[in-house]
């Protein structure tokens, strides 16, 4: 009996870590843009060194996991809960890093003038934003119908990045001098995209976890 208590305490810290890393994760992405939309330099700059953080919430979650493979010894579900904190942090930290990609993106335009207002980028991460929060959640409480109601707004996100693509390229061909900071437009835009998809991934394992079966959200 005091094995399970244990066991199930340190499945509580994975969880309470893996909620603060999604926290994290999700002001990093707010952070990054809001600094994209002002050019803000100081604020992408904190956002690229505050990234470190989440690779060290990863780890701590790698480390509990791993002993309590080794001491524990856990089956079925057991076993799935540890398998599957470990894919999420892996998402969170993947998300992380794309989140300081969108902030290095502001850094490159030190200097410049947007070539245009931003208005479907931050719309498009607002989106994701909730996406992520939703993943989560899912997987905190074990909801498998609100992992499959958060993957289908993917489609939102994809359309918002088609207009996005669509839009700056426009731009680019009435004003070819700008090409350099309309391409670094559409990373960013493919950047916040990609977050997108590994919050359907974290809803993939929420599934897994409760059904034993990983379907495929991201289609």
């Amino acid at each position: 009996m005091i094995r399970r208590i244990e066991f199930d305490q340190q499945l509580d810290e994975l969880r309470t870590l893996l909620r603060d890393m999604s926290k994290h994760m999700e002001k990093a992405l707010a952070d990054a843009v809001s600094s994209l939309q002002t050019l803000d330099i100081e604020k992408a700059q904190s956002v690229v060194k505050q990234d470190v953080q989440l690779n060290e919430m990863e780890e701590q979650i790698m480390d509990i996991g791993s002993r309590l493979i080794i001491t524990q010894q856990p089956v079925a579900k057991d076993l799935r809960r540890i398998l599957v904190a470990f894919r999420i942090a892996s998402d969170l930290e993947r998300m992380g890093d794309l989140a300081r990609d969108v902030a290095k993106a502001t850094i490159r335009l030190q200097g410049q003038k947007l070539i245009k207002p931003l208005v479907d980028i931050p719309r498009m991460t607002e989106i994701v934003s909730s996406m992520v929060s939703e993943s989560i959640e899912s997987y905190l409480t074990e909801n498998t119908d609100l992992a499959y109601k958060m993957a289908k707004v993917d489609d939102q996100v994809d359309h918002l990045y088609s207009v996005i693509l669509h839009d700056l390229f426009s731009h680019l061909a009435g004003d070819p001098e700008t090409a350099n900071q309309a391409m670094l437009l559409v990373m960013v835009g493919r950047y916040i995209e990609r977050i997108a998809d590994h919050a359907t991934n974290i809803g993939e394992s929420t599934v897994y976890l409760v059904t034993g079966h990983r379907p495929d959200l991201n289609q």
